[in-house]
């Protein structure tokens, strides 16, 4: 293995190698040249280091919280530290300590909230991603372990956005995804009315494995959309949804000693990230594409051709990793199959695949987390059972190339319910983050074996939950759909109630659609509970955790089903919660904000208030206003906004306003541009003019999601005060 890995994938035209073999910079892309499938690109210019002043301030926090969680850990490569997100100090900031002790010290003490961190192969330089003002626009930082370097490596320049990706194996290098700014206009609030919309040119026609209205099933691949694909030739065009995307992925050099090496573009992207680079340095695995047609990419880094294709499940981004000799590939994949499982590719000289083989899967569960130690040959897998995490090791992972025979799997005895992220620590070492109904997240241990043991530097829950009132323990209810689908929730009982006494009850709906109710401690449900108001949260059609059928059963028209579901899921908490039929609230965010603004409107009689947060109210301004990969995204999940106008038209909320008969609270951050201010506006102001009492509540510095401890207790109690008064009072 060569000691620097850029020198392997800069011999494509991505790159040049000046004298002395090091790369020099790609010569920009003609502006009407094309990639190998004819499609006109440019890539993103490549971005260039901004250094900083070193990481000033107290290695503590100016002001600690008590309680507070720790989450996304990655391990120094000896497995002695790890760096970590934690809000002890109000905001997510990076940190890092001794995984035995607890003399933590803080990195980053600006105040932009920390969403990634990965800690290089060599263990010189800790990379992580930041979100300047608490919007969605997002840059990658470096620094050194003992806070100093500090650098953006990308998304320095106004208007563009940076995702991490992974690290080379020798940390020479780290990989970034670079969106540059959209050619077409910002908006920051809703965008032009349905009447006045413009919608852009070239919007792609239906997509996805699944069919949204009939018709044939849109595929970007020039071969069959399931299973390992060989791709002989150029791969199709994939068109675009808006005219103003495109990502370009690139290798940078922490140490500024070389130009950023160029390995992917792609145009009209709704995601990519690079997931691994061989330890050869010849090949990359890429995941890219939309929501629910997700793809494992296999390029060579000498040409960008690609080599293999295979579709892999929604979920965790870090989707697998090439065995050390490249020969194997292995992938967390839903090809052929109803729910997600560890899949070995055979792959060739030439990167092509060679068959696949199913080496780890179970019955009715998702595989949710797939990590691997740096030495490629342990593999952690975490399955997500019926809401609840299932984590095994499987090792030794097998030398030779697949296939072969399912792999046996260790257990690893679990202190709390839910796996949030798996990471390896040291060459035996295990460091999973872990959360739970009881606890906030935390970052657990274990040095040999499989005994867990929380980091003593770990949640703080004291102040999150009164001595004389522990957080509510969920039960599952399990329901049937009034079209006979199979529904599922978790209900949170307030303390204090006599058995059988009925109970105010707030319906709570989650995001994504794709994102999945798990058993965890939420501030928000112990806010709730605290007043005297039960919670039922449930899973409606479209959710993960429950198969593929499940989650494409809501594409299309059958977002009215999802609807329906959640008038069966109230209907449903009654009988079983028990609720109160006469005091029932729908709340959600996101995805949930939008089927609470969409529930209000068709079921007026079932709920008598409603809280939506950043939720869409009508689809064509959302459209208009939001970021181009997310309308990549949800054109495959909702509808296409010129074939499907009328059915988008119909599942719109402001379509049906004048059907709006009870009071409601919308809540936004100001600088949401994944769903813009404006759709939570237009609402609400709707319900004015109609004589219907309506509340907006604007969280300054705050995105799609809220990140600030203030903001969250705002958000928290504002809410609580909402539903206690139109419920209770």
């Amino acid at each position: 293995m060569a000691s620097d890995t850029r020198r392997h994938v800069s011999g494509g035209p991505s790159a040049a190698a000046a004298p002395g073999g090091d790369p020099v910079a790609p010569a920009p892309p003609d502006p009407g040249a094309a990639d190998a499938s004819g499609t006109a690109f440019a890539a993103a210019p490549a971005p260039a280091p901004v250094p900083l002043p070193e990481a000033s301030g107290p290695r503590e926090a100016v002001t600690r919280l008590r309680s507070h969680g720790c989450w996304y850990p990655s391990a120094h490569p000896g497995g002695s530290e790890a760096a970590f997100i934690c809000d002890r100090g109000g905001v997510p900031q990076l940190w890092a300590g001794p995984l035995y002790g607890d003399e933590v010290h803080l990195l980053d003490s600006l105040p932009d909230p920390v969403k990634e961190v990965s800690w290089s192969p060599d263990g010189r330089w800790i990379a992580y991603t930041t979100a300047p003002g608490g919007g969605e626009h997002t840059r990658v930082l470096c620094v050194r372990p003992d806070g100093t370097g500090r650098r953006v490596l990308a998304g320095a320049d106004p208007g563009h956005t940076a995702h991490l990706g992974c690290w080379a194996h020798d940390g020479s290098a780290v990989a970034v995804t670079l969106a540059a700014p959209g050619a077409g206009p910002r908006r920051n609030g809703a965008g032009p009315t349905r009447a006045d919309a413009v919608l852009p040119v070239n919007w792609a026609d239906r997509d996805g494995r699944a069919t949204l209205l009939g018709g044939t099933p849109y595929d970007t691949t020039p071969g069959p959309t399931q299973g390992a694909t060989a791709v002989d030739g150029p791969e199709s065009p994939v068109p675009s949804v808006r005219p103003d995307g495109g990502l370009s992925a690139y290798l940078i050099d922490p140490d500024g000693l070389a130009s950023p090496v160029l390995l992917a573009t792609e145009t009209h992207a709704a995601t990519l990230r690079v997931c691994d680079i061989s330890r050869d340095g010849g090949f990359a695995l890429l995941r890219r594409g939309p929501r629910g047609r997700r793809e494992a990419v296999v390029r060579r880094t000498a040409d960008s051709a690609t080599t293999c294709i295979v579709p892999v499940a929604d979920g965790d981004p870090w989707i697998g990793r090439f065995s050390p000799d490249r020969r194997t590939l292995w992938l967390r994949s839903d090809a052929d199959r109803e729910y997600a499982a560890l899949l070995a590719v055979a792959l060739g000289s030439d990167g092509r695949p060679h068959g696949t083989s199913v080496m780890a899967e179970r019955p009715d569960s998702d595989l949710d987390l797939l990590a691997f130690s740096h030495d490629g040959r342990t593999a952690a897998l975490s399955w997500n059972d019926r809401g609840e995490s299932r984590l095994e090791l499987v090792q030794p992972l097998p030398t030779r190339r697949a296939p072969y025979g399912p792999l046996p799997t260790t257990t690893v005895p679990l202190p709390h319910e839910v796996v949030t992220r798996v990471e390896a620590a040291g060459p035996r070492g295990l460091l999973p983050a872990l959360s739970g109904s009881q606890r906030r997240p935390g970052v657990w241990w274990a040095a040999e074996g499989v005994s867990l043991m929380r980091t003593p530097w770990s949640s703080r829950d004291e102040d999150a939950t009164a001595p004389d009132r522990r957080p509510v323990r969920p039960v599952l209810l399990r329901l049937t759909a009034r079209d006979g689908l199979p529904l599922s929730g978790w209900y949170y009982r307030a303390p204090g109630r006599a058995t059988g006494d009925p109970a105010p009850c707030v319906i709570h709906l989650h995001g994504g659609p794709e994102e999945h109710e798990r058993p965890v401690f939420s501030p928000l449900y112990h806010e709730l509970t605290g007043r005297g108001l039960d919670v039922f949260a449930p899973d409606v059609r479209g959710s993960s955790g429950h198969g593929r059928s499940f989650v494409d059963a809501d594409l299309g028209a059958g977002r009215f089903a999802a609807l329906d579901d959640v008038a069966d899921c109230a209907a449903h908490a009654v009988p079983a919660g028990p609720a109160d039929p006469t005091r029932l609230a729908v709340m959600g965010r996101s995805y949930g904000g939008y089927l609470t603004f969409a529930s209000l409107v068709r079921h007026p009689e079932l709920f008598r208030t409603g809280v939506a947060v950043c939720g869409m109210s009508d689809f064509a301004t959302f459209f208009a206003g939001t970021e181009p990969w997310l309308a990549e995204s949800a054109a495959h999940k909702y509808g296409h906004p010129e074939r499907d106008r009328e059915l988008l038209r119909e599942l719109s909320p402001m379509t049906r306003i004048d059907a709006l008969r009870v009071p409601l609270l919308a809540v936004h951050g100001e600088h949401d541009t994944n769903v813009p201010p404006g759709e939570s506006e237009q609402f609400v102001r709707a319900a004015r003019d109609r004589g219907i009492p309506a509340e907006l509540l604007t969280l300054k510095d705050e995105g799609h999601d809220f990140l600030r401890a203030d903001n969250r207790r705002l958000f928290r109690r504002a809410a609580a005060d909402w539903l206690e008064r139109h419920l209770r009072g």
